[in-house]
């Protein structure tokens, strides 16, 4: 069951959207903290944006994409569950970020250095480490960078290792218990706070959580017209055996 409005905190991912990308000043302290880049300002931000790279090629929507002033491009992922599929999803949201950026006619070197971060409450990779950073290296010499420009950071909440910061584990120790562990954390719960009194954010979800239960009731009534149809086939496979059976009697009398 989904929770009701008042019930979603920053974790959840309508919150955490919104929160980022309405508030330039959090979302900018959070992709610092977790890049260690410094930031000025954000631009071409875009909450959930869709990427589609042919009519009828997957395509991809990212939780909280900007670009900074420097011509970077981040995309901030909630990840409240983990799929074992989240190595991949990286590969293919990178794929699809360059896609999005690169014009027909540009060369290869105006493909922009991007993020791909994946904000997770589990540990996927079970090593204990609250941040995993993924660049291309060359296995047989890993002093070689590929210098590809990209990059996919995993943050794991319920790490246990030494190897972050005061902030950071500030920071992730409020995404598992939601209290107030620092100036970072006091600013998150009064967005959370605040968003609980906006009727437009409110609307939002709700027409969006309409939304979901008609597809999932358009899914369930094709998946019992479906069976419908099935059960009809066996009855009738069925029917036919009982009668080539009778026939076969007969014959053998």
């Amino acid at each position: 069951m989904s929770k009701t409005y008042e019930e979603l905190d920053f974790t959840d991912d309508f919150l955490f959207c919104k929160i980022l990308t309405e508030n330039e000043k959090l979302c900018i302290e959070i992709a610092e903290l977790i890049t260690g880049r410094r930031i000025s300002s954000l631009v071409n931000k875009a909450n959930q944006k869709s990427v589609k790279a042919t009519p009828d090629g997957k395509g991809v929507r990212f939780d909280v994409y900007f670009e900074d002033d420097k011509s970077v491009i981040y995309d901030l992922e909630m990840q409240n569950s983990l799929k074992p599929n989240l190595p991949r999803r990286t590969r293919f949201y990178q794929g699809m970020i360059d896609r999005d950026n690169l014009l027909v006619g540009e060369n290869y070197e105006q493909i922009k250095e991007s993020y791909v971060i994946f904000i997770c409450l589990d540990d996927f990779f079970e090593k204990g480490r609250h941040i995993y950073i993924f660049e291309n290296v060359c296995l047989e010499d890993t002093s070689i960078h590929l210098n590809d420009g990209a990059h996919k950071i995993f943050i794991c909440a319920k790490g246990y290792m030494d190897d972050c910061s005061d902030k950071m584990n500030e920071f992730l120790s409020f995404l598992v218990d939601g209290k107030n562990h620092g100036e970072l954390t006091g600013k998150l719960i009064t967005e959370v706070e605040n968003s609980k009194q906006r009727e437009r954010w409110k609307g939002e979800y709700m027409l969006l959580e309409e939304k979901y239960r008609e597809k999932f009731n358009e899914g369930r009534e094709e998946g019992l017209r479906e069976g419908e149809v099935e059960r009809a086939k066996l009855a009738d496979e069925i029917l036919r055996l009982k009668e080539e059976n009778k026939r076969l009697k007969e014959m053998n009398k």
